[in-house]
């Protein structure tokens, strides 16, 4: 019977102990996968900002270029200010009732 008791508590103590050393494994994968990204977090944030300011450069060039040709369109060519349109210049004639020149 004293065999069973101990036996029964050999048992316990190792499903005990394989579930608190498997969690400790776990935590030490864990802690160790938290240091590796840690040490990479400032690259990665570097690269993250150079990304982001490429992207906004773009952007802004994009933007000042459709308002200059908003503008452009906006104002008119110069090509339609420098030769206006040709129009009849009106022409004086006499009338029978009157005489030029008097």
């Amino acid at each position: 019977m004293e065999q069973a008791v101990i036996a029964a508590l050999l048992l316990m103590g190792l499903v005990i102990g394989a579930g608190v050393g498997a969690s400790y494994a776990r935590a030490q994968r864990g802690w160790k996968d938290y240091q590796t990204i840690k040490t990479s977090v400032p690259g990665a944030r570097r690269t993250a900002w150079v990304a982001i300011r490429a992207v906004v450069t773009k952007i802004g060039v994009i933007a000042l270029l459709l308002v200059g040709a908003a503008a452009y369109a906006a104002a008119g060519s110069d090509h339609e200010r420098a030769d206006p349109a040709t129009t009849p210049t009106p022409t004086v004639t006499a009338t029978p009732g009157h005489r030029a020149g008097r």
